[in-house]
């Protein structure tokens, strides 16, 4: 990276997310399979987890941590969801089961195929566990780049919760610091296989 006074470069980003991608595909399947488990566990133990409503969740690709254990695990009164992107740059949810059908969007990742109608928008949702390819302690996160999450969440900048932001990530993922811009939206917690951390409450 580039010295601590300036932020880094395109090239520099982009250099950290291929680093830490690495790291995050060489856990073996066992480590996946494991951090699932955990994942799930400390996502249900969130003292704000709801007990109704909905959540969104994602479709892992990449090594990322999978939310299938959570899915299945959730009170009866909570609809999981799944971002489906939209024109306008920001994401809609549409709630999905297993079995539901999807398709790959522009970036080759599975959404439901539910009309205009059956979509919902961000404030809708209780809570939303997000990916990330990177994240420190602080709560930033590092995500592919294209904005989507910061530009749908943009209203949390200057608002409380719901919905709460979560990040499942795996503990190889932590940095010990993320730049941070205008735009970046935090965290309100990020659950690895090892720790819940909370920055909003330390």
């Amino acid at each position: 990276m580039s010295d601590s006074s300036s932020p880094p470069t395109s090239a520099e980003r982009a250099a950290l997310r291929r680093s830490l991608r690495d790291r995050r595909k060489a856990l073996s399947a066992p480590e996946r399979i494991a951090a699932a488990e955990r994942v799930a566990e400390r996502l249900l133990a969130l003292p704000f987890a709801p007990q109704q409503g909905y959540v969104a969740g994602y479709w892992a690709m990449d090594g990322e941590v999978a939310l299938h254990v959570w899915q299945l695990r959730l009170p009866r009164g909570v609809v999981y969801c799944l971002p489906v992107l939209h024109d306008d740059g920001r994401m809609r949810f549409a709630p999905w089961r297993p079995g539901d059908p999807l398709a790959a969007n522009r970036y080759g990742i599975p959404e439901p195929q539910s009309g205009p109608g059956a979509l919902l928008a961000a404030g809708d949702m209780t809570l939303v566990v997000t990916p990330l390819v990177g994240f420190d302690r602080s709560g930033r996160r590092l995500g592919m780049g294209a904005g989507w999450y910061d530009r749908t969440f943009a209203d949390r900048l200057d608002a409380a919760p719901p919905p709460w932001l979560v990040g499942a990530a795996h503990a190889v993922q932590e940095v010990e610091a993320l730049p941070e811009a205008p735009w970046d939206v935090p965290m309100d917690a990020i659950c690895t296989e090892s720790e819940t951390l909370m920055p909003a409450a330390a």
